[in-house]
This record gives structure tokens, C-alpha cells and sequence, in this order.
């Protein structure tokens, strides 16, 4: 699973690019892990009191990477960064409605790879597409004690087997997919759950990261 990705972009262009308000995001660009937070894009719908709107404007609002586990686990204190079947009751509630969704930037990914290094480390590679510098991960978001986030994971793709993973993120490609995930229904919104192309990616070794 992914557990480290960057997003190298201050939060007001991040905004621009998704066609968001940053209202107070205070991101300045770098790396996002699970216990931190990072910005995601929103429908904006969750922040409108009373009758919701067909369509309200794309808001960015930081949230914690990893979500609060049910009362069933073992481990209450350990977040779910996660949601690796979209048919389990912890989340398709959110899932099923829209303004639940959301949108998390990143310009790259990083997964560790089968491979060592000439010192015995794990190899590591940045996952970029170079169609899109600010990529779209799919998100679920859910509000308890802490605003948090979890990224929606699929099969992996040739690109990210190759490296010795299973699974990879949901990677939201063109601005149709993105809406589709944030304001359509839940059938268009599932069928985006899918790896993304290899071609429409590339894995490049990393040396230490920073």
C-alpha cells in the first residue's frame, strides 16, 4: 500500500488547478504520510447549511491522512489509511454519497520496490504521470473527533507489478473522471476504481528521501 506521496505545490496553486478555493490552507508543498495532514479537494456541498445544491464551488481543506477504525479493532488508535474494498460497511455509506468523495492531490507517489540498493536498502520510485504534474488520487472522507481522508486502492497496473506491488491508488485521470468521482452516482463512481494505464505513468528510482 501506498504509505508516502508528494505534493511539490503551495496550497493556493493547488486550488487553481482543481478549480477549488484554498480559503485558509495553509500546505506549503511537500510530503503527506498517514498521521499528517494534507489538502484535499471537496464538492463543497459539506460546508452548505440547510437544502443541498445540484452543484456548489470545489473547496480545498486540509484534512489527517487516516481515518479513525470502527469499534470492532483491535488497535482503536490506529488510523486507516486505506480503503482496499469498497464494499465493506465501513465505508460504502460514505462512498455512496457523493460529497463524501474527494479529491487528493499529489505530484507523485512513492512505493518501495522489490528490489535493494547497493547498500542493502529497499529500492524506492517516485510514480509521476507525466500528463498531469498534480495528479487526482480518489478519497473518501469521514468526520469524527479529527477531519480525515483515506485513499481508494485497486490491482495494480504492469507498471507498479513489475515493482513488486499488488496495489496501487485510484488515480483520477481527465477532469470528467474527477467530477464523475465527486458529484455522480454511486455506478459511474465505482467503475473509476480501476488501474490506471500503464502508459499514463512513470516510476523513476529515488535515492534518499527528504
Amino acid at each position: 500500500m501506498t504509505m508516502l506521496y508528494r505534493l511539490d505545490a503551495p496550497a493556493a496553486a493547488v486550488a487553481r488547478a482543481f478549480g477549488a478555493s484554498a480559503g485558509d490552507d495553509p500546505w506549503p508543498g511537500g510530503y503527506a504520510a498517514p498521521g499528517r495532514f494534507a489538502p484535499v479537494i471537496t464538492a463543497g456541498r459539506e460546508a452548505v447549511a440547510g437544502p443541498r445544491p445540484a452543484s456548489a464551488p470545489r473547496r480545498m481543506v486540509p484534512r489527517l491522512w487516516g481515518v479513525p477504525p470502527p469499534p470492532s479493532a483491535h488497535d482503536p488508535a490506529r488510523l486507516v489509511p486505506h480503503v482496499a474494498n469498497a464494499d465493506s460497511p465501513f465505508w460504502i455509506g460514505n462512498l455512496r454519497n457523493g460529497e463524501f468523495r474527494c479529491l487528493v492531490p499529489a505530484t507523485s507517489f512513492i512505493e518501495w520496490g522489490a528490489g535493494t540498493d547497493v547498500e542493502g536498502r529497499r529500492e524506492r520510485y517516485a510514480i509521476t504521470s507525466p500528463d498531469a504534474p498534480i495528479m487526482a488520487l480518489a478519497g473518501v472522507w469521514k468526520d469524527s473527533e479529527v477531519p480525515s481522508f483515506a485513499l481508494l486502492t485497486c490491482p495494480a497496473n504492469g507498471l507498479l507489478k513489475r515493482l513488486g506491488r499488488a496495489r496501487m491508488p485510484v488515480i483520477l485521470h481527465g477532469g470528467r473522471a474527477q467530477e464523475d468521482w465527486l458529484r455522480s452516482n454511486w455506478r459511474k463512481a465505482e467503475a473509476l476504481i480501476a488501474p490506471a494505464p500503464d502508459e499514463s505513468l512513470k516510476a523513476s528510482l529515488l535515492g534518499d528521501f527528504a
